[in-house]
């Protein structure tokens, strides 16, 4: 059954409510990430996209079904990757490709 109209709305109104009252920190950001498409830019500028299987502490990040990309344009493909921490400069969600 699929809800229309008002209830749908009202339903929708309830998440948006809930998500601004919880506060996230980053590392409850990291751990809901964990098993998703992710990329990391390391300082260097080059991406790294796959996803993610697990990370600790100091930023040190393992990922599964890695691709490289220099430039945006892809170079290498690795079945696992481990990116050391201190050359992460940042890790965001990846859309899941269509």
């Amino acid at each position: 059954m699929f809800l229309q109209g008002p209830n749908l709305d009202l339903i929708a109104l309830k998440i948006i409510a809930n998500m601004s009252l919880r506060k996230q920190t980053p590392s409850d950001f990291l751990k809901q990430i964990i098993g998703r498409p992710v990329v990391v830019k390391l300082n260097s500028g080059v991406d790294y996209r796959g996803v993610l299987a697990c990370l600790d502490g100091y930023m040190n990040i393992a990922i599964e079904q890695t691709e490289e990309y220099v430039n945006g344009q892809l170079k290498n493909k690795y079945g696992d990757a481990f990116l050391r921490g201190n050359n992460v400069l940042y890790i965001s969600t990846q859309k899941r490709k269509v």
